[in-house]
Formats: C-alpha cells, structure tokens, sequence
C-alpha cells in the first residue's frame, strides 16, 4: 500500500504478490506448461459459480484501488470471510502471559489491541487475497505492531521445520502477542498447544486442552488431526517420558500420524461445509 490508509492500484506488486497466480505467458504452446494451463482452466471450469463470481469481483475492486478497493475489501470481510459472525464471538482467550489466541481480527480490533499495548499479531493463515487480510495489513502498518505471517493447513500436520519456525517466531516476538487463523478454533489452538509444549512446561493435556469443543474446534472433523498429533505424543511421553522436542526429531512421524487419522462424516461436513474452515 502506497501510504497509511490508502489502496494501491493493482499493477505487477498488487495482488499477484497477494497469491494470485500468474498467467501463463503467450509463447508457452506445448509441454507441461500448456498441460499446467490445460489443468488450470479445467479447475476453473469445475468451480462452483459463486466462487467464479467472487474471484472475478476481487480482481475488479482490486484493480480499481482506491476507494473501490477498501469498500470492496471490507465487504469481502465482512459478508465471504464470515467476518459478521466474528463481531458476535471473537473467540479471544489469553493461553499464557502476555500470549493470546483468536479469530481473524478486523481493523476495529486491532486498534483496540494496539490501545492495550499489542506489539504483534501472528497470523496463521499466511498472505491471502482476502479483504480481512488487506485491511489487517494496513492496520498494522499503521499502527506499529508486527505483522508475521506463518500459513498452516487445518487438515494436513506440519512439516517438522514449519514447528521450528513457528518456535522461533514465538522466541523473537514481542509481547503482548495475538495468535490468530480465521475462526480461531482450529490452526490458532494447535499451535497455542506448540507454544505451551516449546516454551513452557506445560503438560501434554493442557496443550491438547487448547483444541476442544470450548473453541469450537471439532475433533472428529478433518481438523481433528491437528489434536491427534498431540494425542500421539502425549501416549508417548505417558510411555517413555520423552520431550516434545526430543519426539520431534525422533518420534514424528508426519505421514502415519494424517494416514491413521479418521474423521467423522457429520463433524467432517460441519467443518468443512458448514463453518468453511481453512
């Protein structure tokens, strides 16, 4: 953004450094790369009608900049990233001093936060294309609070260096800290559980208590996987009393752990199609 509270046209930093793909040049005829294209315009052509529409109205608003792009960003927010429901529950608990974990927060809130001292805002879902993204952006520019942006998946564990970054995020940041996904319930509690389990010495159940049905976090669903990860340390540290770091290295095994994990039909359609988690 070019300065404090203004929306930048689109040109070749706008929102293609957001995420969005890059079109394939007009000299790629053949090879993967028109294989690449072909697969592309079939995924489009499978997408459901509303998330077409949707897609195509950013790309206006974001081209436009200006006013049209902060009135198409708080719409975004509010209406398609389910940010009316947050102004009913924001989800927002304090896991250890000076450490919280939330939903996506809005602009409102995050001058709220400012006003209480925050000095950085963790954000799980990483840069995205979404209005609520922009705008916290912006916010936080404004504001001075550190923005870090760290993407985790609700329904796939980590990679063993993505927990070691997330440690080293949570090393170096400066507190009060907000962690925050998008309803809070899900990316924001597994890795409140890493933070108790890195930086604490908490137990293996006071992390696994930070993914539960308080938060709205559905432990059959898809999501579940997140819990059962700290499920299968905790039956190994009952076992041999080894530390969560140690396990790490030696006990984590990323693909059995999401192979033997099964979800439940019901709780699966509620996370997935009912509360859209991410």
């Amino acid at each position: 953004m070019a300065r404090s509270g203004e929306f930048r046209r689109a040109g070749p930093a706008g929102p293609r450094a957001l995420g969005t793909d890059r079109a394939l040049p007009r000299r790629a005829r053949s090879g993967p790369r028109l294989s690449m294209a072909r697969d592309e315009a079939s995924r489009r052509r499978q997408e459901r009608p509303l998330r077409v529409w949707h897609r195509n109205w950013k790309e206006r608003w974001l081209a436009e900049g200006g006013a049209a792009a902060r009135r198409g960003a708080v719409i975004d927010m509010l209406v398609f990233d389910h940010g009316l429901a947050r102004y009913v529950w924001r989800n927002l608990h304090e896991i250890g001093p000076g450490v919280w974990r939330g939903s996506q927060p809005d602009p409102a809130q995050i001058r709220r936060l400012a006003g209480r001292g925050f000095r950085t805002i963790l954000n799980l879902r990483g840069e995205t294309r979404w209005g609520s993204y922009i705008l916290e952006r912006e916010a936080c520019a404004e504001l001075g609070i550190e923005l870090v942006d760290l993407k985790l998946n609700s329904r796939s564990l980590p990679e063993v260096a993505t927990i070691l970054e997330l440690d080293a995020i949570f090393a170096r940041a400066a507190k009060p800290m907000l962690i925050h996904c998008k309803s809070g319930s899900d990316r924001a509690g597994f890795a409140s559980a890493l933070y108790l389990l890195l930086r604490t010495d908490a137990t293996p159940e006071a992390a696994r208590a930070q993914l539960s049905w308080r938060y709205l976090h559905l432990r059959r669903g898809g999501t579940g996987v997140l819990g059962y990860m700290i499920d299968a340390y905790a039956a190994e540290q009952a076992r041999s009393g080894v530390g969560f770091r140690d396990w790490l290295r030696e006990g984590y095994d990323r693909e059995a752990l999401m192979a033997g994990f099964r979800s439940g039909a019901v709780a699966g359609f509620l996370s997935d199609r009912v509360l859209g988690r991410e």
